[in-house]
């Protein structure tokens, strides 16, 4: 086979001088400005990556190597590693801009002209200056991170991403809501430092509530000390007692929880007590509704069977 060799008609300088000859400028300036664009676009380049790798150690020496539960360090650790990135990637492409412009135009009057503008344009964009600050002292003051569960603007979900103009949360059907920072007033976080999952157990007035809650204690301490749910509590489960004497008795338990795990540990706690009712013979209460009829005009000998025979006549 006959190999061919291609070699570059020209370098990059002569098509600079080319260029140059084209348009009547000098050369040699035309080279020497060009080869300082290279260069500032080449340490705009491996200053980003050095950001990129300074948000890639944050994460490393957050991670505790767990990945069963996200402690409160990796999730804020994780939030400032992506602000690194974000704010990094617009501050070092704005800086290679500027001095791009500046290998070729004196941009001193054009910063003074921009400060001008940018002065006239903050009048009328304060609610951008508004969700910039507001961004900023939340995480100053690590009022939440991601990966934690918060209500905020009557919108609640898993916080995906964290700017300093915007949040955006994923909520329990999937959509994903963007919570402008300086629409939030107050924060409700679901997954800060530990969680409580409330399990009411309902139970008939014919059974015995003595029996019902030696049954719930027995479990709760049973669950307490379980090798895989017991690693996922902080203390143990509490049956405080009865709560509420309305269409059923209501038994009140409290599971004090790691961060975030309240949802799975309070569904498979509910789990273990209707097994363990059924095995007990303890009934479990079923929806009932009792309801008053009053036929107006003398009620006669069956005063349901009178109501029933107008509901159908009609």
């Amino acid at each position: 086979m006959l190999a061919l060799n291609f070699v570059p008609l020209f370098t990059f300088g002569e098509v600079l001088r080319r260029l140059a000859a084209i348009l009547r400028i000098d050369g040699e300036e035309l080279v020497r400005s060009g080869a300082r664009v290279l260069g500032i676009w080449l340490l705009a380049w491996f200053a980003y990556r050095l950001v990129r790798l300074a948000a890639r150690r944050i994460e490393v020496a957050v991670d505790d190597g767990d990945d069963s539960v996200t402690t409160l360090r990796e999730r804020r650790g994780k939030t400032i590693s992506q602000l690194l990135r974000s704010v990094g990637r617009v501050v070092v492409f704005s800086i290679a801009l500027l001095l791009t412009f500046n290998v070729f135009i004196d941009i001193g009057p054009i910063l003074a002209g921009a400060g001008i503008l940018g002065l006239a344009v903050s009048f009328g964009a304060q609610s951008l200056v508004k969700d910039v600050i507001s961004g900023f002292f939340i995480l100053f003051e690590n009022q939440f991170a991601i990966g934690d569960v918060i209500e905020v603007a009557g919108k609640s979900g898993l916080v995906e991403k964290m700017t300093l103009r915007v949040v955006q949360l994923r909520d329990a059907e999937g959509a994903m809501h963007v919570v402008p920072n300086g629409e939030i007033k107050v924060v409700s976080n679901l997954t800060r430092g530990w969680s409580r999952a409330v399990v009411d157990v309902g139970v008939p007035y014919d059974e015995n509530v003595d029996r019902a809650l030696e049954v719930l204690r027995d479990e709760a301490a049973q669950f307490s000390t379980d090798k895989t749910w017991g690693a996922q509590l902080d203390g143990p489960v509490e049956v405080l007692g009865v709560e509420s004497l309305r269409d059923l008795i209501t038994i009140r338990t409290m599971l004090r929880t790691q961060p975030g795990s309240q949802w799975n540990v309070a569904r498979e706690f509910r789990r273990r007590i209707k097994n363990r009712f059924d095995r007990e013979n303890l009934e479990m209460p079923m929806p009932q509704r009792r309801v008053h009829v009053r036929v107006e005009g003398g009620p006669g000998p069956d005063p349901l069977a009178h109501a029933e025979a107008g509901a159908a006549g009609g």
